[in-house]
């Protein structure tokens, strides 16, 4: 196990306000109610940030064509068909905006050729692409170009001035799992997670969640080996030894006296034998099978096991799944890190076997609410048949913003992009930053006793600094 803590960050965590949505939603397109640009202004004017929208194809009279890099071919075809359908739906032809949509997989393409030829061809916009590596490829052409890229990767280290990372990010899970516990009171964090690229991702979260809301540096540790050193490491990070010792000590002060070895009743007077009995012979008055002094007729009760004081934090986040998840759940109940005191943190990858996890009950994660998709679901299955994956989502809200964007006067300008009041789609509302970085309203889930979840809380519909 290894083991480090965060100190305070400088850098705060903060969420831009968003206006009424009901009072500034504006359509993607003629007849399509698809992503809402909740843009109504604000007080609040976002940092410069590096060129963005200041090439030569960005000028407002052009054609307004929206660059798309999906994987259309290979291990990943399925997928990018997805997406690219999703895009259709939210960009449908005769309306002013062309998809040009390019494979990154074929054969002898890579995504740095696609995102060439597509700026080439005067897109304004680069939707995609879908990986980290691919993202970073691109975004060594689009950054000089002043062109706008909306990846569809996860991995917020790719985002940069100019560069969006779309994906659904462990810091996004983490700020609002953060968030949640903070409110209800709870302010000493841990986490124990798994030594990998999540693991570290989701610690460097948790440190900057913590640090934005003035939280005490979070106790971390992190796990490679069996379901033994797991255990070990979980009774460490909790201090469950000092916490058995001191419940030990308090059970010896709170046992009764030890009787007196010639008198067990100590001073006071032996009471008359019991009736039926001998007073030369007491033993003969004594019930058959009972234990303890014959003379006093009780039995001798064993002693309390004890109880032990909750663990140094009052949540705890973890990022395991599968296996290493069920060796997690043994090292918790071993180290008696109680979920009714612990409130117990993870990412959104449970939901897809949240029903086995029962013994997790009460603990948390963050995801979008899915009724929030539920109209690109039934356009998507009304034209092709069959519902999206939920990664075609993020597809659909990029391309309806980039289409809603393409005609409005000001395009891709920084103003246009960074409003305070963001955008709301079929994953939430989320809101771009300067940096790249992407804030989003997340629903609450927690898991029931008998495993399923259930929404704990709401996504909020708009972002409060």
């Amino acid at each position: 196990m290894v083991g480090r803590t965060f100190g305070p960050r400088q850098r705060v965590v903060s969420f831009t306000s968003l206006r009424s949505a009901s009072a500034c939603k504006v359509s993607a397109l003629a007849g399509v109610a698809a992503l809402a640009l909740v843009a109504c202004g604000g007080p609040e004017t976002p940092p410069p940030v590096a060129k963005i929208g200041g090439g030569a194809a960005q000028d407002a009279s052009g054609p307004k064509k929206i660059g798309m890099l999906l994987p259309l071919s290979g291990r990943f075809g399925k997928l990018g068909q997805q997406m690219a359908n999703a895009a259709h739906i939210a960009v449908p032809e005769g309306h002013g905006v062309t998809l040009d949509i390019r494979d990154t997989d074929a054969p002898g393409q890579t995504a740095e050729t696609a995102a060439r030829a597509a700026i080439d061809q005067g897109d304004r916009v680069i939707l995609g692409p879908l990986t980290a590596p691919q993202t970073s490829a691109v975004a060594t052409l689009v950054q000089p170009a002043g062109i706008p890229e909306f990846a569809y990767t996860s991995d917020q280290v790719q985002a940069k001035p100019g560069v969006w990372v779309m994906g659904i990010t462990v810091e996004q899970q983490v700020n609002r799992l953060v968030e949640a516990a903070s409110a209800e009171g709870r302010k000493n964090f841990a986490a124990y997670l798994p030594d990998s690229a999540l693991g570290h991702a989701l610690a460097d979260a948790l440190g900057k969640a913590c640090a934005a809301r003035g939280l005490a540096q979070p106790n971390i540790a992190f796990h490679t080996g069996t379901a033994e050193s797991i255990s070990a490491g979980l009774k460490t990070l909790s201090d469950w030894q000092a916490r058995q010792d001191e419940a030990s000590k308090q059970a010896a002060a709170a046992a009764p006296a030890e009787p007196d070895a010639v008198n067990p009743l100590g001073s006071e007077a032996s009471p008359a034998p019991a009736s039926g009995g001998n007073a030369a012979d007491p033993s003969k008055g004594a019930v058959p099978g009972a234990t303890g002094s014959p003379a006093s007729g009780t039995a001798t009760s064993a002693p309390a096991k004890p109880v032990l004081a909750p663990p140094p934090f009052d949540a705890l986040l973890l990022g395991d799944t599968g296996l290493q998840l069920a060796n997690v759940i043994d090292g918790l109940k071993q180290a008696a890190i109680d979920t009714g005191q612990t409130r117990i943190m993870g990412p959104a990858l449970w939901n897809a076997f949240a029903a086995k996890l029962g013994a997790l009950r009460g603990g948390w994660f963050a995801a979008p609410d899915p009724s929030f998709r539920n109209d690109f679901v039934q356009r998507y299955r009304a034209r092709y048949g069959y519902a999206p994956s939920v990664l075609a989502n993020v597809a659909y809200d990029t391309a309806t913003m980039a289409a809603v964007l393409s005609q409005r006067p000001d395009g891709f300008s920084e103003s246009s992009l960074l409003r305070p009041d963001g955008f709301a789609g079929a994953d939430g509302t989320f809101v771009l930053r300067g940096d790249g970085t992407v804030a989003r309203g997340l629903a609450l889930f927690e898991i029931l006793p008998g495993g399923g979840v259930k929404m704990a809380s709401a996504a909020p519909r708009r972002l409060t600094r």
